[in-house]
């Protein structure tokens, strides 16, 4: 399983990091994703990373970093001068055999999910 951590309200141009760390399985023998569900909204992606890349929505590229520590078998959502629009539930994804070579292959379907983390952007 995925547990996720590290959600919480933030001030529009501060900063958030969410995490994730594996249980149970080794994260270096798996692709990864991160998406959010804002309230009344379908799920989007906010990007993943696999095969040494990682690509983004386009909205979020220059202040969203996903990134992993495999040592930690630990992923990173890291949230920089978030909108109030990005307010929502952010979840953590892990596949042992998706391929990305753009953005929307981003959107496929992944083994493990993370339990979800509350992301609130608000003055």
């Amino acid at each position: 399983q995925l547990v996720q951590s590290g959600g919480g309200s933030v001030q529009p141009g501060g900063s958030l990091r969410l995490s994730c760390t594996t249980s149970g399985f080794a994260l270096d023998d798996f692709v990864i994703g991160w998406f959010r569900r804002a309230p009344g909204k379908e799920r989007e992606v906010v990007g993943c990373n696999g095969q040494g890349t990682t690509y983004y929505l386009d909205s979020l590229k220059g202040r969203f970093t996903i990134s992993r520590d495999n040592a930690k078998n630990t992923m990173y959502l890291q949230l920089n001068n978030p909108k109030p629009e990005e307010t929502g539930m952010y979840y953590c994804a892990a596949d042992p055999s998706n391929y990305y070579l753009k953005y929307e292959d981003c959107n496929v379907s992944y083994e493990i999910f993370g339990q979800g983390a509350q992301g609130t952007v608000s003055s």
